[in-house]
């Protein structure tokens, strides 16, 4: 469970991404959060791991207190939260398989992993979960040689491969066309059903959200202004979302 009260971040003196977010995500729900460029998708996502420092307010995930965590706590508290980018943030030069295992780094010794040495079970998993989104063929080759799909796919099976209670998404279909947006966004919902994990994912196509989200969470101008199943979202909601604002 995700659960975040009172969720403020301030980017600089003059410039607030969330106004006091109240948000409670319960265990193997598919949260789409969609809204406008600007609305705070991307800074509630950050602050859920501190990737962005919240100003006031509280972060729980799994029962365990983000806000306020020391590093040690913290990284012990990140092992529950997988991340996936726009970009997908992935060592190029490196292979699939080294992209992949870098989801095991907050488990295993520092030395060890800087040298390639990762324990044969995390090697093992680490292509489960390439199987996992139809990579298990990939692995020797290197990330700088697969398409824009396939690299996010790469980057799912990162994510999987940390054993997170959450993954988080950060626009993962932004950077591919709508046709590899919805492959994408399948794999996601299958991982979600046959998994039980729980998934928020921010998404700037309203269809693509409808389709695969189980619930959706409106921002606009950093607050909360919907939250309910697909099949509430009405013109009038898609309006109090993406409407002009207000002069």
């Amino acid at each position: 469970m995700i659960e975040v009260r009172g969720l403020r971040v301030v980017l600089s003196p003059d410039t607030v991404a969330l106004y006091g977010v109240d948000l409670a995500v319960e265990p193997g729900e598919f949260v789409v959060i969609i809204g406008r460029s600007g609305a705070g998708k991307t800074t509630f996502l950050r602050a859920i791991n501190r990737l962005v420092e919240p100003t006031a307010g509280t972060v729980r995930v799994a029962g365990q207190l983000v806000t306020g965590a020391d590093p040690s706590a913290l990284r012990q508290i990140r092992r529950q939260i997988g991340m996936i980018f726009q970009q997908f943030n992935l060592v190029r030069r490196a292979s699939v398989l080294e992209n992949v295992l870098a989801g095991r780094l907050g488990y295993v010794p520092e030395w060890p992993s800087l040298a390639g040495r990762f324990p044969q079970r995390d090697r093992a998993l680490a292509r489960e979960c390439l199987a996992q989104v139809g990579l298990a063929e990939f692995a020797d080759r290197r990330a700088d040689t697969l398409s824009g799909g396939e690299q996010q796919r790469v980057a799912i099976a990162r994510a999987l491969a940390q054993e997170p209670r959450v993954i988080l998404g950060d626009e993962p279909t932004a950077s591919l066309d709508p046709t590899l947006a919805g492959s994408i966004m399948g794999i996601l919902a299958r991982i979600n059903q046959e998994r039980r994990l729980t998934l928020v994912v921010s998404q700037h196509q309203l269809d693509t959200a409808l389709e695969y989200g189980t619930r959706i969470v409106g921002f606009r101008a950093g607050r909360v202004v919907f939250d309910g199943p697909p099949a509430a979202v009405s013109p009038e909601v898609v309006q109090a979302i993406y409407g002009e604002e207000a002069a």
